[in-house]
């Protein structure tokens, strides 16, 4: 359970990190990167896929809690293991995902707090405190619970419902497709909110915004913070369902 735990921590670490990162470096004052626009921003995120799948591998990388939820309700296992490297298959059990969203949870925080140590300079700069919770936690342009959730469960259930068809796709690609399919949804459907489609991606980050000691930070928009974490676990939820009836016994 450890090992499962420690992997999920460095691999949704590390896509936090690079993720929260770009967005500080297109958003914050004073940076190399200051108002590079949406396409890097979606490509880093690509990239920080990319990069915490590598270093998640050991337990399949799900670095995000809506697809270890869709995973388990695919009716699958979690991880299907990799013989060749000699790792064993990871069962859906409670305590399993249990775990899984344990490390994600903890990993996405960490990173966060990692990318504030890289730009405290900058977060001390004078910036609305809007710009500063967007480095940490995704926000809506047009504000509408109910339609801001139903484009997180649309993200959400592309970026798990793809993942799903992935397994019985042969394809060479590997972590590299995830991270083309993430640019895909930031490109497609990131505009309304900033496409969470991960809750530990938008929750551990925005703790970790309420509780660091950042210049003029302003307040964390908790009465929003529920939509970024629920849309996807529907989504990703509905993907798995809807994933194992479509893939039949391919997954």
């Amino acid at each position: 359970m450890f090992s499962i735990f420690l992997s999920e921590v460095m691999g949704t670490g590390m896509l936090t990190l690079l993720g929260c990162g770009v967005v500080a470096n297109v958003i914050l004052p004073k940076t190399k990167g200051f108002d590079a626009g949406w396409v890097l921003i979606t490509f880093g995120w690509g990239l920080a896929v990319f990069a915490g799948v590598y270093t998640a591998f050991k337990t399949g990388a799900h670095i995000n809690p809506a697809v270890t939820l869709g995973l388990a309700a695919s009716g699958g296992d979690l991880f299907a293991g990799n013989e060749d490297l000699g790792i064993a298959a990871i069962p859906t059990t409670f305590t399993n995902v249990l775990v899984y969203l344990a490390g994600e949870m903890v990993g996405a925080f960490l990173g966060a707090v990692v990318v504030y140590l890289a730009y405290k300079r900058h977060f001390d700069q004078d910036a609305p405190g809007a710009i500063k919770l967007a480095v940490f936690s995704t926000g809506p342009e047009v504000r509408s619970y109910v339609w801001n959730f139903i484009t997180e469960v649309i993200g959400t259930f592309v970026l798990v419902f793809v993942i799903l068809m992935f397994g019985p796709t042969p394809s060479g690609l590997g972590p590299l497709a995830v991270a083309f399919l993430v640019v895909s949804i930031g490109m497609s459907l990131g505009g309304p909110t900033g496409y969470a489609i991960n809750p530990a991606r938008d929750l551990g980050p925005r703790i970790a915004h309420a509780v660091l000691p950042i210049r003029g930070k302003g307040p964390s928009d908790w009465a929003y913070s529920w939509v970024p974490v629920l849309g996807p676990i529907v989504g990703g939820v509905l993907a798995g369902v809807v994933g194992s009836a479509y893939g039949g016994d391919f997954l």
